[in-house]
């Protein structure tokens, strides 16, 4: 597998097949990936993990406009994150287990309670 330049790369690819999200969103979440993934890069990570990283950084880079910033982007649910990984994983920018499913992404969390509730006053 080829390295990925995190900051550099376009997804040209992946939104030639699936132009659904942005690719501002698959360079945030392959961030996640990155930074979950250890030192070489091998450790296999949950849904779950990689959904509470998404949260965290998503607020930490964008704070009171993550909501805003996600929907503009075509996130709109923990299933839209598990589309992207089997969109990053189709084009092989990550490894898959045969165990990994769709289904680990589903229900994750609310998106506007995970992303607004932080800031209601």
């Amino acid at each position: 597998m080829e390295e990925i330049d995190f900051d550099t790369d376009s997804f040209a690819d992946i939104i030639a097949k699936d132009d659904r999200y942005n690719p501002r969103a698959y360079a945030l979440l392959m961030d996640v990936i990155g930074f979950l993934g250890g030192e070489n890069g091998d450790k296999h990570m949950s849904g779950e993990e990689i959904l509470d990283e998404f949260r965290e950084r998503a607020l930490d880079q964008y704070g009171p406009l993550t909501y805003r910033v996600l929907l503009e982007w075509g996130v709109k649910s923990t299933e839209d994150i598990g589309e992207m990984m089997f969109n990053l994983a189709e084009s092989h920018r990550i490894g898959r287990d045969d165990g990994d499913s769709a289904e680990s992404f589903v229900g994750g969390y609310d998106f506007k309670e995970a992303f607004l509730g932080p800031y209601a006053t």
